[in-house]
């Protein structure tokens, strides 16, 4: 771009820090100390030719550029911008060996769609890869392996609808990670395990609509939790227990509601002293349009099938609020959180389970209640009901199944719920027994004393 012959210019330009002993590609200014190369904003359609093999820093965003394929750049490369191009294709090789990389932003290459898993293979320095706005629909597992030292993770403003479990299990040293702006709409057991030392999680303005109890489990550091302007209708207490260091917490600008199912989410609240948004319920009808921080307990709904928590969740009160209702709604998932790991074409294709059965509705006796609730707040009919389920009973399905008095019941249960005939005839026998035993002893004893007062 600049030739020899410029005299004072030419001067300058050194002082300025730019090398005009070393090629540089035309239309880019090239700097030395360190090594630079800057070509962005030039309307090109490839990579230039001609970046000096020893260049550690390239700037080549606001191009044209479709494609990248291996030899485009020098593994001395330490910093790559190439946001806002035109990438739809990156070629797997592309950045191997590239061992003093530190920082890589793919960003707002909206036809991107989709990366390979080894495409940032051995970025071991790697601290920020930015992959926002990038038109992404699934992320491939294994893609994130390895890369050890990433601190910074923006995933925002794509198309994800799911996360693979296990996804960021290898970035043991992230500390931001943004998902906002995506598609999803559930958080699993394992979708962010092994993030130590995460400190910013930004979820907001996705689909989110159930959340599992452990899906923060590994997060101890966090401080910072954006979940605002999902479709989340209830979260659990106890899922929130798990994070000891969290300041900020949105949850504003979701549909909830505040029946006994919030029990634990409002008990939560009452105890956190961090910084909180308005939790604005949308029903019941009563309690439209009030937040949830301000509703007194007593306002809150009993569930149908029981009042509305039972002792012993991690967080001290746990909410009933497992209804089946909700639980026939997120059964599928919480069940291939406990099937071991398939790949993902096959994770599928297993049979759907049968869904549990809807509670009794409203005004009707339910005449299978005990006079004493079974631990956990139900019914020996209901855990006989979901003894096959015991992943969604509160403190794990153990329940006390010590026998209990019937209620006197004015209504013909629905359900019995007696003892097998073998035990209840065994029963039946023994009392018989017993009474005979009684008369024979009862005779004797008089016997006894007759012939006494005879003598």
């Amino acid at each position: 771009m600049f030739r020899r012959g410029y005299g004072g210019v030419e001067l300058l330009l050194v002082l300025w820090g730019l090398d005009l002993s070393l090629p540089c590609p035309r239309h880019c200014i090239c700097y030395t100390s360190p090594s630079t190369v800057s070509c962005q904003d030039h309307n090109f359609h490839a990579v230039p030719e001609g970046i000096p093999a020893q260049s550690e820093r390239v700037f080549l965003q606001k191009n044209k550029i479709q494609r990248l394929l291996r030899g485009h750049f020098s593994p001395t490369t330490t910093m790559l911008w190439l946001y806002a191009n035109n990438i739809s294709y990156i070629q797997p090789s592309t950045f191997h060996g590239f061992d003093r990389l530190e920082e890589l932003d793919l960003g707002d290459n909206q036809h991107l769609k989709a990366v390979a898993s080894d495409t940032f293979l051995g970025l071991g320095r790697l601290h920020a890869l930015h992959l926002y706005s990038c038109g992404l629909i699934s992320l491939p597992p294994g893609i994130f392996a390895g890369l050890h030292n990433l601190q910074y993770l923006y995933l925002q403003d794509n198309q994800l609808e799911f996360l693979e479990d296990d996804l960021f299990i290898d970035l043991l040293n992230l500390s931001h990670l943004f998902l906002h702006g995506n598609r999803l709409w559930s958080l699993r057991h394992n979708t962010f395990r092994g993030l130590g030392v995460l400190d910013r999680l930004l979820l907001h303005q996705n689909r989110i609509q159930w959340v599992d109890r452990q899906a923060f489990h590994d997060l101890r550091r966090l401080t910072t939790l954006y979940l605002f302007n999902n479709s989340l209708t209830e979260l659990s207490g106890a899922s929130l227990t798990l994070l000891p260091a969290l300041e900020y917490l949105r949850l504003n600008d979701n549909p909830w509601e505040c029946d006994c199912k919030a029990l634990s989410l409002w008990d939560w609240l009452r105890r956190f002293r961090g910084s909180t948004s308005s939790l604005i319920c949308v029903s019941p009808p009563e309690l439209a349009g009030k937040d949830l921080k301000t509703v007194k307990k007593e306002e809150l709904p009993s569930c149908l099938l029981g009042e509305g928590h039972a002792r012993g969740a991690p967080g001290g009160e746990m909410e009933h609020g497992e209804s089946l209702n909700h639980l026939n709604r997120h059964r599928n998932h919480h069940n291939h959180h406990q099937r071991p790991y398939l790949p993902h074409g096959d994770q599928y294709s297993l049979p759907s389970p049968s869904p549990l059965p809807r509670p009794p509705k409203g005004g009707r006796r339910n005449c299978t209640r005990r006079g004493r609730k079974a631990k956990g707040g139900l019914n020996e009919v209901q855990i006989l009901r979901e003894g096959g389920d015991k992943d969604y009973a509160p403190d794990g399905g153990k329940y006390d199944l010590s026998a209990n008095g019937r209620r006197k019941n004015k209504c013909i249960p629905r359900t019995s719920v007696g003892p097998p005939s073998g035990v209840q005839r065994a029963n039946n026998n023994a009392g018989s027994h017993l009474a005979d035993y009684v008369s024979c002893f009862s005779s004797a004893l008089l016997l006894s004393l007759y012939f006494v007062i005879l003598r």
